[in-house]
């Protein structure tokens, strides 16, 4: 048919032409030459069908990922193609028949960040190296600490991926490196007020745990109360519930619930693994010995849960919990609760968190113990903490509070608009932190920690960041030497999303 219709359009094309060729003394020579050019053009019509007959034979292929491999990602696959199946015949070309070939949802992208710190006292840590230097660190230093890829899809309407893998210290050995997924989960969307989620989900134990990424904070280091007793990042295995409600002409209600793996409060040899110097760090389902995988350590399960409210926007209060085992012999569970609040007024912002920590028995001897062979409910004094008369902590407690002043200079933005016009703008900061890892231990002040930061960004979009602090702590701590000091730091980052 499309032969036909393209020779007689060419047919009409040399019509009128015709009376001229009669008065022409070369018209058989000129009749010639359009046969011709129709036989050639009828041999280009028949290669061009034939082409289009083999390429729809290839097109309705029972075998997936057959074609020109360089085409195989670019073509769709037709409604006649067979699905990938176990049933699916094919050799080294079924690696390109996924379905995110042919139809791509994903979405990929992350952030990083990269700082410079300057400390008094040798706080930084430099590894095998602290014994050639007399258990001294160096007092300053570069690390880009996080790069931090996200992969998000839309796999249908209702079914949504998400999820963020962390490599901290990219450049270091592989036996200093951090490389683990921050959380991977299949969310269900059903309404708005009640969805279903599933995977490596985020603890909803305060707000930042939940808004950690470097270009969103306008410090370089995490709150002291969101590395020990909250110790963010927290994530573990499980599945949960999440949705909001609107209360009100202006309200705004958000919740999520989840029971998860639980916390990994002991070693394979019955140590505690909170103590006085990391908090509750160590307690994190992805920090558990190698010998768990990762895996639950006894039959228990953690329930964790957060409620915001906002009355009117740049207005938001919440309260979390957890509550979970840590123990694999014994009952022993780990609670924590926490609030958070953001305040927000024009230009003006306040932000905090509190937070309370409980390890229950965590200073006595757990059934099964081998690292001390003595017998369960026995206190442990001396271990895990920097007095030797004192024991392990059971409670800790510790909050934050910043304020953030974001403005930009009229006089910056007349000298370069590019620079320093629309969606770019300064941040001045201050924040006070205070947390204490031993409250049981009341007559030291050995888990006390204590910090004052002053700070100054500069954002040339929203997504990017400069930041420069200077940090006065009253109450340190020197990983080298294992003793509570008196220090003070310069700190300058960047941090961008990609």
């Amino acid at each position: 048919m499309k032969t036909a219709l393209r020779l007689g359009l060419l047919i009409i094309a040399f019509w009128p032409g015709v009376p001229a060729f009669a008065e022409d003394k070369n018209l058989e020579d000129r009749l010639k030459q359009v046969e011709e050019e129709l036989r050639q053009y009828r041999a280009a019509a028949k290669q061009s069908q034939d082409h289009e007959r083999r390429d729809g034979a290839s097109t309705a292929s029972n075998e997936p990922g057959i074609g020109s491999l360089p085409e195989v990602g670019r073509d769709l696959r037709t409604s006649t193609a067979a699905p990938l199946s176990f049933g699916s015949s094919g050799s080294g070309r079924l690696v390109y028949a996924k379905p995110f070939v042919a139809a791509p949802k994903a979405i990929v992208g992350g952030y990083m960040d990269i700082q410079y710190r300057s400390h008094r006292k040798g706080v930084m840590e430099t590894g095998d190296y602290n014994a050639i230097r007399n258990n001294e660190g160096v007092t300053n230093g570069f690390d880009q600490q996080r790069f931090v890829p996200f992969i998000y899809a839309d796999i249908t309407e209702h079914l949504k991926f998400a999820s963020e893998m962390e490599i901290e210290h990219g450049i270091r050995g592989a036996g200093e490196i951090e490389i683990s997924l921050e959380f991977a989960h299949l969310d269900y969307l059903v309404s708005e007020p009640f969805n279903i989620r599933a995977g490596i989900l985020l603890i909803p134990i305060g707000k930042f745990n939940l808004l950690h990424d470097s270009p969103l904070n306008d410090l370089t280091d995490r709150p002291l109360v969101s590395q020990f007793i909250i110790p963010s990042t927290m994530s573990e295995t499980g599945a949960g519930f999440y949705g909001t409600f609107y209360p009100g002409a202006t309200g705004k209600l958000d919740y999520e619930l989840y029971v998860t793996t639980g916390p990994c409060g002991y070693n394979p040899t019955g140590e505690p693994r909170i103590n006085e110097e990391t908090g509750t760090k160590n307690s994190r389902q992805r920090k558990c010995e190698n010998t768990a995988d990762g895996l639950d350590i006894n039959n228990g399960k953690a329930v964790s849960g957060r409620v915001a409210f906002s009355p009117v926007l740049g207005i938001e209060v919440a309260g979390s919990g957890y509550f979970g085992n840590s123990s694999p012999s014994s009952y022993n569970p780990l609670s924590i609760t926490a609030i958070d609040w953001t305040l927000q007024k024009g230009p003006f912002e306040i932000i905090g968190e509190a937070a309370w920590a409980y390890a229950r028995g965590n200073s006595r001897a757990i059934a099964g113990n081998t690292f001390n062979s003595i017998a369960p409910g026995t206190i442990l004094t001396g271990i895990n903490t920097f007095n030797p008369l004192a024991a392990p902590p059971q409670r800790m407690q510790g909050f934050y509070i910043q304020g953030n002043y974001h403005f930009m200079p009229s006089f910056l933005t007349a000298l370069s608009p590019k620079r320093f016009g629309e969606g770019s703008t300064f941040t001045a900061v201050i924040r006070y932190d205070q947390v204490n890892l031993n409250r049981d231990n009341r007559g030291e002040n050995q888990g006390q920690l204590e910090q004052i930061s002053f700070g100054l960004n500069y954002r040339p979009v929203e997504d990017a960041v400069f930041k420069i602090s200077y940090q006065y702590m009253p109450k340190a701590f020197n990983p080298n030497s294992g003793q509570r000091i008196h220090d003070s730091a310069l700190v300058v980052s960047a941090a961008t999303y990609f």
